[in-house]
């Protein structure tokens, strides 16, 4: 009975650390790049895009296709630091342990 009393109580310390995560990653943003820095994107913690920046110099009509193709590897570099620093935060909440292939927490 002891055990399955622990076991709760560890539940319901990672339910809140999971909680404490999640106002802590809706506070992040993470700044993508491409073209050397010409074109940046940031993301907050959600993965919505909540800036855009695109040097001057690609402003013409001719380099649209370069632009289009820059914002996207921006937004994939900021995607994956990210993704990186969901996975840090993770270790941190989990203490190293290794969850169930397919278990998504956020």
């Amino acid at each position: 009975m002891k055990d399955v009393f622990n076991m709760m109580k560890q539940a319901q310390q990672l339910q809140e650390r999971m909680g404490e995560m999640q106002q802590q990653l809706a506070e992040t943003e993470v700044e993508g790049t491409s073209g050397g820095g010409m074109v940046s994107v940031t993301l907050n913690g959600k993965g919505d895009l909540s800036g855009l920046k695109i040097d001057q110099s690609l402003m013409r009509p001719e380099e649209a296709e370069i632009v289009e193709d820059l914002v996207v590897a921006a937004h994939a570099d900021a995607k994956r630091k990210l993704e990186e620093v969901m996975q840090a935060k993770m270790q941190e909440i989990t203490g190293g342990l290794p969850l169930p292939p397919g278990l998504k927490l956020f």
